[in-house]
């Protein structure tokens, strides 16, 4: 077939890109716990590991693999039909005709042949009868190709479990295989089966595969959101204020993102780092976080962990691998070098997380603590324009300083919905 080579490589080119990304996002989910467990004693893991516990990490034991043999004298068809499995689903192995495949079956007995009937030397008829009939080969089941007058009779009569008609698409394949191993399949329409030509049909399938993984990814996206929305809930059944403040600072830290480094907005992360930069308070005592006086040294010191906890519970979660972990972990950090948990100064501290400690530095002093009342608006403003150079990194002062009454305006708007 003319132009095999190239059409190869841009049909798998987007083959594997879909399949990658499917398997990245649906991946991620199972992984939802890590990161260093020697930065955070076994009681606060106890108590953050409790909280978490409704989420888990998806397991999976070992999985055998499938054998698949594929014959056809087509090195260009079998490398599509490689493509089209999954390698951590199927076992495969190639052969270019008859003789070949017998070879490999006798040592290898493949749970599934698929097969072209046009072979070089012994018809694909003629094999498929032989490794039906002959025990040595482990009588595998039989997915007869053809692109010819081979009937559903001729098929059946040489012991084929099923007879696809080319051209046919990944999806096609992929359903047959499903129903030949005992699995379920999608019925191919009339519509889809006027395609004249294979690569043809790949990309038609192809259309249906990008369409579907994003569905899916918008899908998987708003489980993500509703997730950290679980979690700031978490947060504010805990303690109220906390839960109040992570949503006025997350729009906040949005703004002045916005201001000082819009590319950082290109981070899906980064936003969720914002909303869930407290929540290694899961693992701090309640008669810390709700003492009414000041905190004594010990209780500074285990206070001034949260965002280790934070970090380690958070650490195997893909959605926050990036900038906004480093918000959880860094959000602390005093452009002086004297904040913590790590003492970082200046451009040590991730950019993301340099901003976000203006907003949330904004937003604890304009909010109700046990501890002491707020600060009016135009005082929380003068406290953080005296932190210029010293707490805070002067260039997102001059940018806060530039939106100061947009961000009154947001606290204000969020004060009426809440």
């Amino acid at each position: 077939m003319p132009g095999w080579a190239a059409w190869i490589f841009v049909v798998l080119g987007i083959w594997f890109a879909a399949a990658l990304l499917v398997a990245l996002l649906f991946g991620g989910i199972s992984a939802l716990v890590g990161g260093k467990r020697d930065e955070v004693t076994p009681e606060e893991r106890s108590g953050a590991a409790q909280a978490w516990a409704g989420v888990g990490a998806i397991s999976s034991g070992p999985v055998s693999r499938r054998r698949i043999l594929l014959v056809d004298d087509d090195p260009g068809l079998r490398l599509l039909l490689r493509a089209t499995l999954a390698a951590d689903e199927y076992a495969i192995e190639e052969a270019a005709s008859a003789d070949e495949a017998t070879t490999i079956a006798r040592f290898w007995r493949p749970s599934l042949v698929v097969l072209d009937v046009g072979l070089p030397g012994t018809s694909g008829l003629t094999l498929c009868r032989e490794l039906k009939q002959n025990r040595i080969f482990g009588s595998p089941r039989a997915i007869v190709l053809t692109g010819g007058e081979t009937s559903e009779a001729d098929a059946r009569a040489a012991g084929a479990d099923t007879l696809m008609r080319k051209p046919f698409g990944p999806l096609d394949l992929l359903d047959a295989i499903d129903r030949v191993l005992g699995g379920s399949g999608r019925p191919r329409t009339a519509a889809e089966a006027q395609d004249s030509d294979q690569l043809l049909a790949y990309a038609r399938d192809l259309s249906h595969v990008i369409q579907e993984e994003r569905t899916q990814r918008r899908l998987l996206q708003h489980a993500y959101r509703q997730t950290v929305t679980a979690f700031t809930d978490a947060l504010e059944a805990k303690n109220e204020a906390t839960g109040h403040h992570a949503l006025r600072v997350h729009r906040y830290a949005l703004e002045l993102t916005e201001a000082v480094e819009p590319s950082l907005l290109d981070d899906p992360s980064l936003e969720y780092g914002f909303l869930l930069h407290d929540i290694g308070k899961i693992g701090i005592p309640d008669s810390i976080l709700e003492k009414p006086g000041p905190l004594n040294s010990d209780e500074v010191r285990r206070m001034q962990r949260h965002p280790l906890i934070g970090a380690e519970l958070l650490a195997g979660v893909p959605l926050l691998d990036g900038e906004g972990l480093e918000v959880v972990r860094c959000h602390h950090e005093r452009w002086d070098g004297r904040g913590y948990p790590f003492g970082l100064a200046k451009e040590e501290i991730p950019l993301g997380a340099r901003l976000f400690a203006v907003a949330d530095a904004l937003d604890a002093m304009t909010s109700d603590r046990p501890y002491r009342r707020p600060l009016s608006w135009q005082a929380a403003v003068d406290e953080i324009l005296t932190g210029n150079g010293s707490q805070f990194d002067p260039q997102v002062v001059r940018a806060f300083a530039l939106r100061a009454d947009r961000l009154h305006r947001t606290q204000h708007d969020l004060a009426q919905t809440a």
